[in-house]
């Protein structure tokens, strides 16, 4: 297989350089950021195809990396565990296009019930990076201005980089969809708890090992990064209705990030165009907030678009 530049260490970038190395490709990684200083770090990073629309494809990638994931929480892989999860549902609403990939999902009176794997990124984007490098790849820190500068230095470059795509790829249908979370204190929760349709904005209370992430917003074509103190007050207020056991509990932290959201979904495919040298491109961004749910499953297909171009 081709030498492989892999662009971006978010989450997808670093599964994507893991599952070439496995595949035989000598695979380096080019970043502008460490991988704990991408906005995956801010990922609550439980399963769940959030803001992305029914696509046999996506079904396909969601299902995988849910395996994936679930074999790896079984496995003892660092931040990674199942997590007992209840949606509730503002109106009545049928079984989810996703739920093919979720075994025990299930139907309850105002709610769906389903266990899927959670993963704490803190650990999990530092283990990625160490698995990169243990099957012999590199993570060199540069930005890239342009793809066309990588022309001629690999037989394949890999785009995943995620909102910087698009001006790096001059794609348009991408944009900014900000979230904002407060973390707190773990009070003994282990379900996750969401309500997506919460008429004061989409609420999510999703337990760790130590601490618990609340959420919180999606705000497309927002580029603040700066956390709001009102919006984590309307967290803390909305999550603390929902499960009681908040109530009263004082943020450890609170951020905001950009997820990398894009009309029309994720972008994953060959570039018909070449980079100079015959470099080949093959893009892989535009995730929006389920960069984590299909990661694996995406990584999986960019393989085998690098192994058959």
């Amino acid at each position: 297989m081709d030498d492989v530049t892999v662009v971006g260490a978010g989450v997808i970038g670093l599964t994507c350089a893991v599952r070439l190395l496995e595949a035989g490709a000598r695979v380096r990684v080019v970043t502008a950021d460490e991988p704990l200083r991408t906005v995956s770090r801010l990922a609550a990073a439980v399963w769940y195809p959030t803001h992305t629309a029914a696509d046999p494809r996506v079904l396909v990638w969601a299902h995988r990396t849910y395996d994936v994931l679930m074999a790896q929480a079984g496995d003892g892989i660092a931040g990674v565990a199942p997590r007992p999860t209840r949606m509730l549902l503002r109106r009545p609403a049928g079984t989810p296009w996703w739920a093919a990939a979720v075994p025990g999902f299930a139907t309850h009176p105002g709610e769906w019930r389903f266990t899927v794997p959670s993963v704490e990124m803190e650990a999990y984007l530092p283990w990625l990076a160490e698995r990169v490098r243990a099957l012999g790849g590199t993570i060199m820190l540069g930005r890239v201005e342009h793809l066309a500068d990588l022309g001629g230095q690999a037989g394949t470059v890999v785009n995943a980089t995620g909102l910087g795509a698009r001006t790096l790829a001059d794609d348009a249908a991408m944009f900014p969809a900000r979230g904002q979370i407060v973390v707190v204190a773990n009070p003994g929760i282990e379900t996750s708890v969401r309500d997506e349709e919460h008429p004061d904005g989409m609420t999510y209370i999703h337990p760790r090992s130590r601490d618990v992430v609340l959420g919180g917003t999606f705000q497309p074509g927002d580029w603040n990064e700066a956390p709001e103190p009102a919006t984590s007050a309307a967290i803390l207020r909305r999550c603390a209705e929902l499960v009681p056991e908040l109530a009263g509990v004082r943020p450890l932290w609170e951020a905001a990030g950009l997820r990398p959201a894009r009309e029309g979904g994720p972008r994953l495919e060959v570039d018909p165009q070449r980079l100079p040298g015959g470099t080949r491109v093959v893009h892989c961004y535009g995730h929006g907030g389920a960069g984590v749910t299909l990661s694996w499953g995406c990584a999986d297909e960019v393989t085998g678009l690098v192994a058959r171009s």
